[in-house]
């Protein structure tokens, strides 16, 4: 087996919600998802059709469960986590999933940023969890909400091809709440969804 070959093997196992160890692997299995939902194939397209650029609720599905992996629940979701949540997002011209993968993403966003921020955040199982609001958990005041990571989460979304609306309302809540002159908020991302 070839080094490149043994790598893609690796990378194809990584994938497997039950054999994701840290959030290395997590971030990695995500990256196996978002080449999917590029393609069409691969080994969370087996069995089934699936469109290039097409995300479906198996999708979703795929991503919940390797976010909430044994191994990564009690950890907050990291930044490449959430940066590979992002480029699934980007790259799924076509969705139906029922608004599963933007629950999901705004989720996952708001906790990597809170945690980040040293805030405390809940389990991934209930703070991914489709039957759990987002503002039940999520910081709705910017006391203690790191700036840096602020700018970073307006960074990923400036200039995103699909907004995220559950996020943006998020973003706003919490700049809101930091006192920021309204006006600052079309600068940190792009508002015209």
């Amino acid at each position: 087996m070839t080094a490149s070959a043994g790598m893609l093997a690796d990378r194809i196992g990584a994938f497997e919600p039950s054999r994701i160890s840290c959030r290395d692997t997590a971030a990695l299995a995500l990256t196996v998802v978002r080449d999917g939902v590029i393609t069409g194939e691969g080994p969370t397209t087996k069995g089934r059709i699936h469109f290039s650029r097409a995300l479906d609720a198996d999708d979703a599905a795929w991503c919940a469960r390797i976010l909430t992996a044994s191994a990564v629940e009690h950890q907050p979701v990291s930044r490449a986590e959430a940066e590979a949540l992002f480029e699934i997002n980007d790259v799924a011209a076509e969705r139906s999933d029922a608004g599963a993968f933007d629950d999901l993403l705004a989720k996952a966003v708001v906790h990597h940023a809170a945690s980040a921020s040293g805030l405390a955040v809940p389990p991934r199982t209930v703070a991914l969890s489709p039957d759990t609001a987002i503002e039940s958990w999520a910081p709705t005041q910017a006391n203690g909400v790191d700036i840096a990571v602020l700018q970073w989460l307006a960074s990923q979304m400036r200039g995103r091809r699909r907004g995220n609306h559950t996020l943006m309302r998020m973003v706003a809540t919490i700049v809101g709440a930091a006192a920021l002159p309204l006006a600052h908020l079309p600068s940190m991302v792009d508002i015209g969804m």
